[in-house]
């Protein structure tokens, strides 16, 4: 699944600045004069880089949590006796709990910080983990899962948020696309380690990136921009020397994030219902549809149950198919990556959705002659195929760019209210796809391929009519686009 962008994570949340009175805005360049420091303009970025890496332990979690159902449905099925409904509850309730954990994020992230939020979702999925591990009937099980959702819900948020505010403008792109690198990268580890331990083994594997940020986070410093926001000047302007580098210039940059922070306590707060005018409609629905697009496609169906469609096709195992599915997530994403700035976001999202209109087609397909009984010997290849398609144009663009142009649509100060329509949307979206996916495929597995085929049409049309070309555009530039 791809991770949460809603809110402005270049300039902040401002959830909570309320709260934020007199903030201490020193003269940092007069002060460099007064004491005669020589300062170096550039510093190390070694500690950006480990704050980084201990960060985005949270996004591998995040893919393991996701990935774990689709190799291990058959195995938990057998062994606790449970029916295609009890497992269709286990596989989704994840995104409920997921949906419930982004809604409360920002106050969360606000409250206990960002680091503080990272730990608290850490221990979140650990007893998720154990629990699912402990497990002997669904009840556990359930729990477990759920937990587990609770925490990549908060991770969704804040590791993205933190890796954002800590780096240095020039390295902030970059950096902030290892969020999805590295939840693509755990769910496809999990689907190759499912083929070959046990579902109890395969969760305690999911404590590893947990224990791992958990360690980590006692080496890094706190969001100096939370800091700030708070009012703690002293760590603020520790964490930020930490992370620039002992004899970095810092001080231009601290005024640059006290004046965002003034700026952010200016602007009108938005409500709700103030999404809903005709100031702000356009970018609501263009958000909104497409989360819709994204998730009604298929992929928390396709990607939670893949092993066992891959049984239905008539694979003797659908261990091969899910090696297959794994190994190809990770280099056509970053893939993705590369060409999110250099092709645009519309062109790239019309050949993601063509292509995952031609796999979820193939796919039905197959499944098509295996009910007729004709050309059986072309079903497995033809359903594997469909479904390799389907995820590498996904992960090429359907998977990263809707979260990028919601970053990009929204006024400053709508940001946060909108955002979280459009994650509610689509954690709803992933809920409902992933608990009706047995059941549509018990219904008719050609008709469901051919459902989601269906919907990638209406993405290329809905794009094509509504979804600005955000490639190089300033805020202003693509608000004056949307709104003409």
């Amino acid at each position: 699944m791809a991770i949460t962008e809603h809110k402005d994570i270049e300039k902040g949340d401002n959830n909570g600045l309320e709260d934020l009175v007199e903030p201490l805005i020193v003269n940092h360049k007069s002060k460099k004069v007064k004491e005669g420091e020589e300062i170096e303009e550039n510093g190390s970025i070694s500690m950006v880089l480990l704050s980084t890496a201990v960060a985005v332990c949270g996004s591998l979690e995040f893919g393991s949590c996701v990935g774990y159902s689709a190799p291990v449905q058959s195995d938990i099925s057998m062994d606790l006796n449970l029916s295609v409904a009890e497992y269709s509850v286990f596989g989704s309730i994840v995104t409920i709990g997921a949906m419930i954990g982004a809604i409360t994020s920002g106050r969360i992230g606000d409250t206990l910080g960002r680091k503080g939020a990272m730990s608290l979702s850490a221990i979140f999925c650990i007893a998720g983990w154990l629990a699912i591990f402990s497990s002997m009937e669904s009840l556990l099980l359930d729990t477990g899962r759920f937990f587990t959702g609770y925490g990549i819900g908060i991770f969704s948020f804040v590791v993205p948020i933190y890796i954002a505010e800590i780096a240095p403008k020039n390295l902030r792109g970059g950096l902030t696309t290892l969020n999805q690198l590295m939840i693509v990268t755990g769910s496809s580890i999990s689907f190759l380690l499912g083929t070959v331990v046990s579902w109890r083994t395969l969760a305690l594997t999911g404590l590893v990136p947990c224990i791992l940020l958990l360690v980590g986070l006692l080496f890094i410093p706190e969001s100096p921009r939370w800091l700030a926001k708070v009012g703690r000047e002293v760590e603020f302007e520790r964490s930020l020397r930490k992370l620039r580098g002992s004899k970095a210039n810092i001080y231009a940059e601290a005024d640059e994030i006290h004046d965002t922070i003034l700026t952010l306590q200016s602007l009108p707060k938005a409500r709700l219902l103030d999404l809903f005018g005709t100031k702000y409609i356009k970018p609501v629905i263009i958000a909104v549809g497409l989360m819709i697009c994204q998730q009604f496609g298929g992929i928390n169906g396709i990607g939670f149950y893949a092993s066992e469609t891959f049984q239905t096709a008539g694979l003797s195992s659908g261990k091969a198919g899910t090696i297959a599915y794994a190994l190809i997530q990770i280099p056509v994403t970053m893939l993705g990556v590369v060409l999110m700035d250099k092709s645009g976001r519309r062109p790239l999202l019309m050949v993601s959705s063509s292509g995952t209109f031609l796999g979820c087609f193939l796919a039905g397909a197959s499944f098509f002659l295996k009910g007729q009984a004709i050309f059986l010997e072309w079903v497995p290849l033809l359903a594997v195929s469909g479904v390799l398609i389907f995820i590498a144009s996904f992960s090429i663009g359907m998977g990263a760019v809707p979260w990028l142009i919601m970053s990009e649509i929204f006024p400053l100060h709508i940001k946060g209210a909108a955002g979280s329509v459009a994650v509610l949307v689509n954690w709803f979206g992933a809920w409902a796809v992933s608990y009706s996916f047995n059941f549509l495929i018990n219904w008719s597995p050609a008709g469901t391929f051919w459902l989601f085929s269906g919907f990638s049409l209406l993405t290329i049309v809905f794009v094509a009519k509504l979804v600005p070309e955000t490639k190089g555009k300033s805020l202003e530039e693509i608000q004056a686009l949307i709104n003409k």
